[in-house]
């Protein structure tokens, strides 16, 4: 559990990140922000590096209550990943800045504590959505004749494509309409008739 400093350090990195790029989060501008001294920073956080892993700690946490809330629910396997699909982009959008940490893949590059954060994200959501498709599959609702890890590849990049042209600057477009037609089709692709 975070302090009421480090999670206000964490709300102003993601501030700073949506305003000024992830280029944007140093100590000097955080501790201007914040308006306390970048010794009072390292007091919280060791440098940058742990504070952005404390931002995918913060989304990973986020997510995870997510996957869990529907991920055993009584909707059918389809509705239960839409849900998920859809909750998902609710929270990029509610925290844009979120999309400039999670998939920026030039800051995880050259930082393995990172990279590893970021793949065991992804890995837990690919479990938890790869076991709705197989479930689904078991249940007669989504096509058994392809594999379900392709399938789960298939709908988290499906997501992963729409929040990037989303943040790339196309966030006039109504995102509930778009991410609901881009499940349909998604559905009609996979959906056992």
């Amino acid at each position: 559990m975070s302090t009421i400093r480090q999670q206000e350090i964490i709300e102003t990195s993601l501030e700073l990140i949506s305003t000024l790029g992830i280029q944007g989060l140093t100590i000097k501008n955080l501790s201007k922000k914040i308006g306390i001294s970048e010794p009072a920073i390292y007091r919280h956080y060791d440098n940058k590096i742990s504070i952005l892993l404390a931002i995918l700690e913060y989304f990973k946490s986020k997510s995870e209550s997510m996957f869990v809330q529907h991920a055993n629910n009584s909707e059918n396997t389809l509705q239960r990943i839409e849900t998920i699909f859809q909750g998902h982009f609710n929270a990029f959008e509610k925290a844009p800045s979120l999309v400039s940490v999670i998939f920026s893949e030039e800051i995880f590059r050259n930082e393995p504590v990172l990279q590893e954060k970021i793949a065991e994200i992804m890995d837990r959501n690919s479990g938890v959505i790869k076991a709705i498709v197989a479930e689904g599959q078991a249940k007669g609702e989504i096509k058994p004749d392809i594999e379900s890890k392709y399938l789960t590849l298939i709908i988290i990049g499906a997501l992963r494509m729409m929040v990037k042209r989303w943040q790339m600057g196309d966030k006039s477009f109504n995102h509930g309409e778009e991410v609901s037609k881009l499940f349909n089709t998604i559905k009609a692709l996979i959906e056992v008739k």
